[in-house]
């Protein structure tokens, strides 16, 4: 060990002095650690060729060391004893009060003094004079670990310049003392462990080379780059144990705002996936935390695009489509150069940038799904094993704690579809959670109307959930409908969206069910039905599963009268399918439903119509008292993540014949109330009326 060199050991024990020269060990030694235990330079990931390269630095440079002084035999090149005297002269001067040399200090170990001579004319400096400086700088930090202990909070300046030294970029030797110092400032300075593990952290969002790059040496490449940050990460997770807590809070910090470039996040993410295979212990929070800010971009993309008018979402549409034509889908390449397309006036610069950022929350959403979705799907190979479920038993944690308490999720959510139709098995742990959720009532009203709305969604639009699961889901929902509608009938005049919200969710989500899977619902048809043609089943007496018509009238002619509650869209549809198909006719009740007025039955303040006036509301405008149409398993629009997911959804099915042709009358008892201009009807691929734009 370098006697100029710190370790656990206090400074005062010294080895005895050496007359011959011995090679260069790591400033800590590993089994002398006072915050962690024992561990080899190999575990850390500093091989023994690393190692022996730094352990032997003849094999690249003229310079021995011994354990009590350094020889240099490059010439030009200053000692170890010289440059820790002018260490130890500027922390004496700066402890006085004078920086001149300390300021000096902190100029040099940024790496920024190196540069400058660098960039001197060559006529008039040492050609050799940059490569000495390079090598100086190496001795600079071997020196200075000795003086760790001084390097308290009067010193957080020269800590800092230290920090901030661009060590990726310059040679491996290098990058290796670098952190075998940041390991002996940390041993002795344990305060400072989670500055120094930020200083590693923020680099995680460096992806290109200029991130990294400095003069005159060679370029490193993004993949040499990442391993050396992931070497020092290593490094201190093995020296120092309790690092991990710290590290965690470091992650989370780090992470990349939801309004960086593209790049940065991606690169980000990449760099926490390849501390989670080194780190398995952080690998269930480093998830947790992926997700939890991917459902904040899902969220903010959804946003941005429901304020968008139809141009600037094909805008959009095209920028992405020219992103993926340019193969700039990794975000590397940040020129910008194909959302120039969207908008090139000067006068457009607002519609360009939020196309721009559009586009750009798009890509990180679709690039790191896609990147999930490949993590995960190993773990699934064989569904019904423990693994399996033990895996799946985590993203179910996600999605309760992460993606279902999050309005406008859009598409995070499809980590849960996607896997949780593997096997029964899973779709069953799935449902119970959602049923757990809807019915618990110390929950929030919020979370019971989310878990009814995505277990309809996934019900209704699993591709690979069987028809069995569609009935017994059917049947468990209607049995605690009964039980609300019983419980709430006793003090209920009228419908009331404030007071009842879990029934009409409820009721929401089985006529969502009903929509898409009513030929699961079918217990019989006659024999003139056949199966690959929907509209034969238009008009027949089919004999329903046992109850399904019984729960649907018995709650749908209730006091609390849902039909006036649900979305209209979604009301509209079922009235036509359970129409045609001679299951229940309801245009009457919707009739009737026209002329009754939900503030007379408002709770509260919005009974007397106080709390109307005072919002300013629209009195013939209900929609505010009436239920969303949202579910959150509406078809996937991400266009390099789909892929995962294209088999694993049911598409809205156009049924022949079930609306009237444009301009053909309609007689009253078959359509009642029906305006006279064409019903926009359901669009391709989805329930609601503003979801079939790719985009959206």
């Amino acid at each position: 060990m370098l006697s100029t060199m710190t370790s656990a050991t206090p400074l005062s024990v010294r080895a005895p002095v050496k007359t011959t020269t011995t090679t260069l060990k790591p400033i800590l030694k590993p089994s002398s650690s006072i915050l962690g235990s024992r561990r080899s330079s190999d575990d850390a990931g500093l091989d023994e060729d690393d190692i022996d390269s730094l352990q032997n630095p003849r094999k690249r440079q003229k310079v021995e060391f011994d354990l009590n002084n350094i020889e240099i035999h490059e010439i030009g090149a200053r000692s170890v004893e010289v440059i820790k005297q002018e260490i130890r002269k500027a922390l004496d001067s700066h402890d006085q009060g004078d920086d001149e040399d300390y300021d000096m200090l902190k100029e040099t170990l940024s790496g920024k003094q190196i540069a400058s001579y660098d960039e001197d004319d060559e006529d008039e400096v040492d050609p050799a004079l940059p490569a000495k400086r390079r090598q100086e700088l190496k001795i600079y930090l071997v020196s200075l670990a000795s003086f760790s202990p001084r390097m308290g909070r009067s010193c957080d300046g020269l800590v800092k310049s230290v920090l901030q030294c661009q060590w990726l970029g310059r040679d491996e030797q290098f990058a290796k003392i670098y952190v075998q110092f940041l390991a002996a400032l940390v041993s002795a300075q344990g305060t400072r462990l989670t500055q120094v593990l930020s200083s590693i952290i923020e680099r995680f969002t460096d992806s290109r080379p200029s991130d990294w790059a400095v003069p005159n040496y060679p370029t490193v490449d993004r993949e040499a780059a990442q391993e050396r940050l992931h070497v020092g990460v290593r490094y201190l997770l093995q020296l120092f144990p309790s690092a991990k807590a710290a590290l965690e809070h470091v992650l989370s910090t780090k992470y990349p705002f939801h309004d960086e470039p593209k790049r940065m996040h991606l690169a980000y993410v990449d760099n926490l996936l390849k501390l989670r295979r080194y780190c398995p212990e952080l690998g269930m929070d480093i998830m947790d935390l992926i997700i939890s800010r991917l459902v904040t971009i899902d969220v903010e993309m959804q946003m941005d695009l429901d304020d968008m008018d139809d141009r600037l979402a094909a805008m959009v549409a095209m920028a992405l489509k020219s992103s993926r034509d340019n193969g700039n889908q990794d975000g590397e390449d940040e020129d910008e150069s194909d959302a120039e397309s969207v908008a090139s006036d000067e006068s457009e610069d607002d519609e360009y940038t939020r196309v721009k950022k559009a586009k750009e929350n798009i890509e990180k959403m679709d690039t790191v799904l896609d990147t999930l979705f490949e993590i995960y799907t190993p773990s699934f190979a064989n569904p019904q094993s423990d693994e399996a479920l033990e895996v799946f038993e985590d993203l179910l944690s996600e999605f309760s704690n992460t993606i279902l308490p999050t309005i406008k999720s859009r598409h995070t959510q499809f980590l849960i579809f996607h896997f949780g139709q593997k096997s029964e098995r899973l779709m069953d742990a799935f449902c119970g959670t959602c049923i757990n959720i809807a019915f618990e009532s110390q929950r929030p009203l919020i979370l019971q109307q989310a878990a009814s709305a995505y277990l309809a969604s996934f019900v209704a639009r699993g591709a690979h959930v069987p028809g069995h699961i569609v009935v017994n889901v059917f049947e468990v929902l209607g049995s605690h409908l009964d039980q609300m509608r019983t419980l709430y009938e006793t003090s209920c005049r009228g419908p009331d969206v404030r007071r009842y919200a879990p029934f009409y969710s409820l009721m929401q989500a089985l006529i969502y069910i009903f929509c898409f899977r009513w030929k699961d619902l079918i217990r019989s048809v006659p024999d003139e039905v056949d199966p690959d043609d929907l509209s034969s089943y238009l008009d027949q007496e089919i004999e329903w599963e046992v109850e399904i018509k019984d729960i649907m009238r018995r709650n749908i002619y209730s006091k609390l009268n849902p039909l006036k509650i649900c979305a209209p869209e979604i009301v509209e549809e079922f009235a036509m399918l359970a129409h045609r198909f001679r299951f229940m006719y309801v245009y009457p009740l919707l009739e009737s439903n026209k002329r009754l007025r939900l503030s007379q039955f408002s709770a509260g303040a919005y009974s007397t119509g106080g709390a109307l006036r005072d919002l300013s509301f629209d009195m013939n405008d209900e929609s505010w008292q009436q239920l969303g149409s949202f579910f959150p398993f509406d078809p996937y629009q991400l266009p390099v993540s789909k892929r995962w997911v294209e088999q694993d959804y049911i598409h809205w099915q156009h049924i022949p014949g079930l609306k009237p042709d444009e301009g053909e009358d309609e007689s009253e008892d078959e359509r009642p109330g029906e305006e006279e201009e064409e019903e926009e009807g359901v669009e391709e691929d989805t329930a609601t009326d503003d979801e079939a734009e790719e985009v959206k």
